[in-house]
């Protein structure tokens, strides 16, 4: 189980096993159990990785293991991976019963279908489920509550009552337990607020650089909301974040079902203006950025990218926290807005990370390609006479009032076995007659084909799809777009009954 809200979700699932047990004559000698752990991957999950250690090592006394059921294992998003833990333990002469399953794991083709199926929707599970939360905490944004994270230096967390009204200060670490209830912030003690407010002064009217900031207080023994001196970067944080004016925003960053975190463009950013009582004023914070932006603005691109060299060749690494921790030299997101992404300005200096972001790349080139791909659609029902009325926030294409479309794009990824794939992702939200899934070429520079997907099959619509597919998906790839001149062009009544 994964939250404190699931207490009694382990319990009913021993229980289901010892009822399973006993009416099967088997004694249970050994429990392994997670709790407050999420399914998503196998990181935290102690016990089950115990699990695999002993029964890999032979040191069992056990010659069955029961798991209440498939998803067990964990609601991981390549299902071959619970497959491959059930696997280890059988390849060792352990046995697998699935107690709470309607099917005997004996290894029949009924069977194995069966898991692949639970398997699947266990996974589809943890991103549906996924997508409701964030979707409900972008709307809790929007109407000013806060969603994760700490206050921040100078702040606090309150609760309120569905009806706006103050109920209680939340320490750290402390959450809600009433569903209706909900959070927002406020000023701190009289002490913080003072301190953030002469940072801004000392940074506006004193020029003060952010690390100068961070000695005084580090000086004084003031330290950070968590505990720690101050730095470059914390102080550029509070001189930066919009909360300290009263804005909620979210989504900056983002690290759906445990990947990677990646930095989101402002257009993706969820925000509420003046949601919160301030504690530095507009005019105030103003000053601030455009001093930022000017100090920036003073270097030219080549300056930016020797400082850029400079601390490669002192760190032998960079990152964008590293850039930040500098003294005198501009943040990374300069180097973002000025090189669009910190990529760009790696490359231009010859510098590889580790680690491989060129999907960042290529997902921004595909965003730039969504509109021209929108627009030759749009010419293609125009030419045959349709009319055409396009919605400016989602995108969503009326056919002569009659049918809408929409256009999604799908990334062509190469497996190490040297395979094409192709995720397609769907705005469900919108329920478009038709959906314009656009397959990219393996370089994700040119469009390999189209696959018209009417509503009806979506549901059913395979989310990876490779070079080639069922013959009734494949049924729906065109190579051109023409295929839309005879789905909206206008003929007689005449004609059509003929």
């Amino acid at each position: 189980m994964s939250t404190d809200h699931q207490r009694y979700s382990t319990e009913n699932q021993s229980a289901t096993i010892h009822a399973y047990a006993m009416s099967h004559g088997m004694e249970i000698v050994t429990t392994y159990r997670d709790e407050g752990k999420s399914g998503l991957d196998i990181g935290g999950r102690d016990a089950l990785r115990t699990l695999l250690d002993d029964v890999q090592a032979g040191k069992t006394q056990f010659q069955v293991i029961l798991v209440y059921d498939v998803s067990r294992w964990g609601r991981f998003q390549n299902t071959d991976e619970s497959a491959h833990y059930e696997y280890l333990c059988t390849s060792s002469g352990i046995n697998v019963v699935y107690c709470a399953e309607p099917f005997e794991n004996d290894g029949s083709p009924l069977a194995t279908i069966y898991k692949g199926i639970k398997r699947s929707m266990a996974g589809e599970y943890s991103r549906e489920l996924s997508q409701k939360v964030f979707a409900g905490q972008c709307r809790l944004v929007e109407k000013g509550f806060h969603q994760g994270g700490p206050a921040g230096y100078g702040l606090r967390r309150a609760l309120i009552d569905e009806r706006n009204e103050f109920k209680a200060e939340l320490s750290r670490g402390q959450q809600k337990s009433i569903q209706t209830d909900r959070v927002i912030l406020i000023p701190g003690p009289k002490t913080e607020i003072e301190i953030i407010q002469r940072i801004y002064y000392q940074f506006v009217h004193e020029q003060m650089s952010e690390c100068e900031i961070a000695n005084a207080l580090n000086a004084e023994g003031v330290l950070t909301d968590f505990e720690r001196p101050w730095n470059r970067g914390s102080v550029h944080q509070v001189l930066t974040n919009e909360k300290y004016i009263g804005n909620n925003v979210y989504n900056k960053t983002s690290s759906k079902l445990r990947k990677r975190i990646t930095r989101n463009e402002p257009d993706k950013w969820i925000r509420c203006d003046g949601a919160f009582q301030g504690i530095v004023s507009l005019g105030v914070f103003a000053d601030v950025r455009e001093i930022i932006l000017q100090r920036s603005q003073r270097l030219d691109d080549a300056q930016l990218l020797e400082m850029l060299r400079t601390l490669l060749k002192r760190a032998g690494t960079l990152s964008g926290m590293l850039i930040d921790e500098q003294d005198n030299m501009p943040s990374s997101t300069t180097y973002v807005s000025r090189f669009g992404g910190l990529l760009r300005a790696y490359t231009l200096i010859g510098y590889t990370p580790d680690r491989d972001y060129r999907y960042l790349e290529i997902n921004r080139s595909l965003r730039q390609l969504h509109p021209q791909v929108l627009e030759d659609v749009v010419k293609h029902f125009e030419r045959v006479g349709a009319g055409v009325e396009l919605n400016n926030q989602n995108d969503l294409l009326t056919v002569n009032d009659e049918w809408t479309a929409s256009v999604v794009i799908a990334r062509c990824q190469a497996t190490p076995a040297g395979t094409l794939r192709w995720k397609l992702r769907f705005d469900n939200s919108l329920t478009p007659d038709i959906t314009i899934a656009v397959r990219m070429e393996e370089a994700n520079l040119q469009v390999r084909d189209y696959y018209l997907v009417p509503c009806i099959d979506m549901g059913t619509w395979p989310q990876k799809m490779t070079e080639e597919n069922s013959p009734l998906i494949d049924s729906y790839c065109f190579a051109t777009l023409d295929v839309l001149d005879g789905l909206a062009a206008r003929c007689s009544l005449k004609e059509a009954f003929q």
